[in-house]
Parts: structure tokens; C-alpha cells; sequence
């Protein structure tokens, strides 16, 4: 039985949490190992929904493991080459530059994700916390005199759409989304973090300013870059107060740069208070509605071949507190049930010559309250009491 698409990116998010624990250690064979099963994770995600949107974040992903793998292999570093006959600061500046080059060029989604604001189901209050914050001052900066908020941070349960929703902004903009995992970011650049959130911010900079664009950097689980730990060592320490320094430098340069700082967590109340501040637009990406589940239930139910008398909205109702890809789980899973019924028929692997294959049964209600009965949902009523509890103080939309 295959894994649930969050159960792929919990395990994922665990190794690589493992791999940066070893890496911190010295343990550069464990460290490796867990790097690639992290990997692994993330391709077998990929093969299993080769239609999903996020995939190409996901690659990336795969891609900075890789290339960290490569660097704790690796015993000598190769000089990239230069022109001998420039002059000494002009090398140090192509040396510096081809540095920022291979440290971060992997992190740039070149093109724009493949996302747009329909397929954004539900999240109202997110979706026009965004406009206002990004969409709107980008194209007619005219209208804010006073200016307009950089930093966002995109808080809640995991599987409700925060990636999406940051692709989504991107897409509808003329511009760059550099997507970054906190993990991975720890992990490449273990021993010299501080020094490299400035070459992060300095890249995304100079993308904005140099080519005129709108410059979205998106930190997926910000909270283990910056969130409250028992004990700090000073690399930890100066990590966070370089990220506050340029987080303050990308807010005062006002309307002469058009770069936003988007952060996800699904875990807001680790944050410090400091960066929460540099956060000014602070977005509760909750649970769907009722309304928003019935949509999620038509989207997903509609390549399928269902009894008449199963509703999106009766569906909606059943499966109240399911996430939205929860919910996308629940209609696969119902899928899958059908295909095995169909392979298990006594005279399916005997076909008559010439006739047409056969096709799973229609889905009935009694189908899906059956996916109801072994798959719950992935939030709990705990968990959904403590990020209300956190809204109630800090939501800033």
C-alpha cells in the first residue's frame, strides 16, 4: 500500500532533520545515509503524483541534499577558473560571484510555478492578504505611499495549501521565486550559516535590482532557522541575528526593490518574538471550510467514476476536520479501493478476445465512509486549539 503524500513529506522532513543532527556531529556517514533517504522520499513522491504542482519544489529539494551529499564526499575543492589577466579585485568579485553562483544557483525556479489562484481552493483571508501585500504594490506601487509590508509568514496545519499558495503569488507575477527548505539550508551551509543567509539575500538582491523583477524568497519551515531552541552555540545565535539584520534591510529599502520574504511553519509558536515583528503580515492558513471541502470534493471526484447519488457537499460534511490533502488522500484512496475490487474479479485476467476492458465499479457513499473508517485526518483537535490559541495573539493579516 502506497504512503499518503504527507506521509512522504513528514518522512522526508524527518530525515533530512536527522541527516543535519549527524552532520552537526561529525557523523558524515550517517549523515549521508540520511540525506539519501531523504532523498528517496522525495522521489518516491514524485513518481506516485507525477501530476502534483509542487513537484518542481520538490526537486529542488532533492537537489540541495544532493548537492550537500556531494560536499561531505568530496576532499578537495576545485578553484573555479578565472581570468589570469584581470585585475585582483576583479578576481576576487568573479570569485566571489561563482561562489554565490554554485551555492545558490539551484535554489532559483527559473520558471514560474504552475500554479494559479483557482486551483488555490478556499483560503479567502490568505489569498487577499497576499494581493494586498505583494500583487497589488507590485503593479501599481503608485497607490502606497506609505509603503507596503516585505515580510509575510504563513502559519498552520501541514497539508493546507501554504506552499501553493506563495507558488501561486509568484505565478501571477513577472518575476523569480526562490524556494528554500530551512533544513536544507542548515544542513548546506553547517559551520558558516551567518555568512550565507547574507549571500542568500545578497543573490535575491541583485535579481531585483539589476533585472527590474519581483523577487519572491520562500523559507519552507522557517521555524528550525529561526525558531526558540533550550541552548544555542554562537553560529546559531549570529545565524538569527544576521536573518533580523536582513530582513530590517529589505523593509527600508522601501519601493526601490520589489523583494518579499514569505515564511512557512507549522509551528509559529517556536518563533521569537524579534521575527515574528519582521514578519508584518501574519496569515492563519487554516483547515477548509465547509464550502471549501465541497469544492475540494468536486475537484478531486470529478475524473472519477461515481454513483449519481454521491454530492460533493454530503462528502464535505463527512469528512469534517480533514485537511486538503487529506482530502485528495480520501478520493485516491477510494480510487484505489475500486481498482483492486476490479483486479480481484474471478474472470478479469480471462478476458473474452476482442471485448472492450473492464472498468472499476462507480464509487458509492458507502465507498468513501469505508476510507472514513481507517483514515483519519491528520490534524488533531489539539493541534487545531493551539494554533487558534496563537492567532488569537499574534494574527496579523
Amino acid at each position: 500500500m502506497s504512503l499518503a503524500p504527507q506521509q512522504l513529506e513528514n518522512s522526508a522532513s524527518k530525515y533530512a532533520s536527522d541527516a543535519i543532527k549527524f552532520d552537526s556531529q561529525g557523523a558524515r556517514g550517517m549523515a549521508i545515509t540520511n540525506y539519501q533517504k531523504a532523498i528517496d522520499s522525495l522521489v518516491r513522491l514524485m513518481q506516485l503524483y507525477p501530476a502534483s504542482k509542487l513537484n518542481p519544489i520538490y526537486r529542488q529539494r532533492t537537489s540541495s541534499y544532493q548537492q550537500r551529499i556531494k560536499a561531505l564526499q568530496q576532499t578537495h575543492g576545485i578553484e573555479p577558473i578565472i581570468d589570469p589577466s584581470a585585475s585582483p579585485e576583479e578576481q576576487k568579485a568573479h570569485l566571489r560571484h561563482q561562489q554565490d553562483k554554485n551555492d545558490f544557483e539551484d535554489l532559483i525556479m527559473k520558471e514560474k510555478p504552475d500554479v494559479n489562484w483557482k486551483e488555490v481552493v478556499g483560503l479567502d483571508d490568505a489569498k487577499n492578504a497576499l494581493r494586498e501585500s505583494i500583487v497589488y504594490p507590485t503593479k501599481r506601487p503608485d497607490l502606497f505611499p506609505l509603503g507596503w509590508p516585505k515580510g509575510m509568514l504563513l502559519y498552520g496545519p501541514p497539508g493546507c495549501g501554504k506552499t501553493i499558495l506563495a507558488a501561486a503569488t509568484a505565478n501571477e507575477l513577472d518575476g523569480y521565486f526562490i524556494n528554500v527548505d530551512a533544513a536544507s539550508m542548515m544542513s548546506k551551509w553547517l559551520g558558516e550559516a551567518e555568512k550565507n543567509v547574507s549571500k542568500l539575500f545578497n543573490m535575491a538582491r541583485r535579481y531585483s535590482e539589476k533585472e527590474g523583477k519581483t523577487v519572491i524568497l520562500f523559507i519552507d519551515e522557517v521555524d528550525s532557522l529561526l525558531g526558540t531552541r533550550s541552548s544555542e552555540v554562537g553560529g546559531e545565535i549570529r545565524t538569527k541575528n544576521q536573518f533580523l539584520s536582513e530582513m530590517d534591510g529589505v523593509d527600508t529599502k522601501g519601493k526601490d526593490l520589489k523583494m518579499y520574504v514569505i515564511g512557512a511553519t507549522n509551528k509559529p509558536w517556536s518563533l521569537d518574538w524579534p521575527f515574528l515583528r519582521r514578519f508584518q503580515k501574519r496569515i492563519y492558513v487554516s483547515l477548509p471550510t465547509l464550502e471549501a471541502r465541497t469544492k475540494l470534493f468536486e475537484l478531486y471526484t470529478s475524473p472519477l467514476k461515481k454513483d449519481p447519488r454521491v454530492k460533493a457537499l454530503e462528502l464535505a460534511k463527512l469528512f469534517d476536520g480533514y485537511s486538503a490533502s487529506d482530502i485528495k488522500d480520501v478520493c485516491q484512496a477510494a480510487q484505489l479501493k475500486a481498482v483492486h475490487e476490479l483486479f480481484n474479479l474471478p474472470d478479469y485476467h480471462n478476458p473474452i478476445p476482442g471485448a472492450e476492458r473492464p472498468q472499476p465499479k462507480s464509487l458509492t457513499m458507502t465507498d468513501f465512509r469505508a476510507i472514513m473508517a481507517r483514515r483519519k485526518p491528520s490534524v488533531s483537535t489539539e493541534m487545531i486549539r493551539a494554533y487558534y490559541k496563537w492567532s488569537e495573539e499574534f494574527k496579523a493579516l
